[in-house]
């Protein structure tokens, strides 16, 4: 009987820190300080958010403008069931809304129930300053919304932006059966009739012949190491202390590697060629992942000649 795919939540998030440069970082700043700047072009057109560089010419843009709080809703769309991260957590309304002296608009949500092109509408601020856009939480009806005195803010030139991405990930049934072979202690890969490449994991088509690879290929949980990398900055949310090594693994019987960690020995021992094998964790560990193999370590076998490698760098 075919099983039907695996499917599994996935959820990917980290924090993005980048520098702001001279426009963005004096329109980054403005919001700290409850001012909201635009960037005039050479057609005379005020952008708000400001580009870095003219939509027209191509030019840096450094001819920045303070507009108002205020402004008129362009065009919109409702929000009925929030997500995690956006603005407001109860019903709210996406809008492009183009500010008093500006003549582009910008993107932010409305915190009203009845939301309409032409509606006037009044930045509401966040308490606390340096978050960029966020600076403001959203806009409400012009009439309920008090108006605001600008305050005091040092200059901001790095701005770090929380990136949070939940989805469902479909295997395809090439993939899934791969996953299950996993949690049975198995590597599948599979065999393209036309040129007889050996994918791992698996492909539904050959990518040099583009045919369906339909044969199953079972493979040894050892190889080789073909190119790899010293991981020597720690980042957040990282399990192993560096220095430590991850690198491409040729299996045998395979024509393309994958990518894995290299311990048990030092980081500076690791070459191409090195013979790997598979260290694989506790089988009531096991699951329909590649995380079943904790590492792969040195056999102490010889090193594989560079010629049976050397097309798979």
């Amino acid at each position: 009987m075919t099983q039907a795919p695996l499917s599994a939540p996935l959820d990917i998030g980290f924090d993005y820190t980048r520098s702001l440069g001279p426009t963005l970082s004096r329109f980054v700043t403005g919001l700290a300080q409850r001012r909201i700047h635009g960037a005039r072009g050479t057609d005379g057109r005020v952008h708000v958010p400001p580009p870095e560089y003219d939509p027209v010419s191509g030019e840096p843009l450094t001819d920045l403008v303070e507009v108002a709080h205020t402004g008129t809703v362009t065009s919109w769309c409702r929000q009925p069931e929030p997500l995690a991260g956006q603005p407001l957590q109860r019903p709210f309304t996406w809008a492009f809304i183009r500010l008093d002296g500006a003549d582009t608009p910008m993107l932010h949500a409305v915190d009203a129930d009845d939301v309409h092109t032409g509606m006037r509408v009044r930045a509401r601020w966040a308490d606390t300053g340096g978050n960029g856009v966020r600076d403001i939480v959203c806009f409400g009806p012009e009439d309920s919304e008090p108006a605001v005195e600008p305050r005091a803010a040092d200059d901001l030139t790095m701005l770090t932006t929380p990136i949070h991405l939940s989805y469902r990930h479909s295997a395809s049934p090439e993939e899934s059966r791969y996953l299950r072979g996993l949690a049975d202690g198995k590597l599948l890969g599979q065999r393209c009739p036309a040129c007889g490449k050996v994918y791992i994991p698996p492909r539904g088509a050959c990518p040099t012949d583009g045919v369906p690879t339909e044969e199953e290929i079972e493979l040894p949980d050892r190889g080789i190491v073909t190119t790899f990398c010293i991981v020597n900055v720690p980042f957040l949310g990282q399990r192993i202390k560096p220095p430590y090594v991850a690198a491409y693994i040729l299996l045998d019987g395979a024509d393309i590697p994958f990518l894995h960690l290299v311990l048990g020995c030092a980081a500076d021992e690791v070459r191409m060629g090195m013979r790997v094998e598979a260290a694989w964790k506790p089988r009531d560990e096991w699951g329909t992942t590649l995380e079943n193999i904790d590492h792969f370590r040195p056999t102490g076998e010889p090193d594989a000649p560079y010629d049976s490698y050397a097309g798979h760098l």
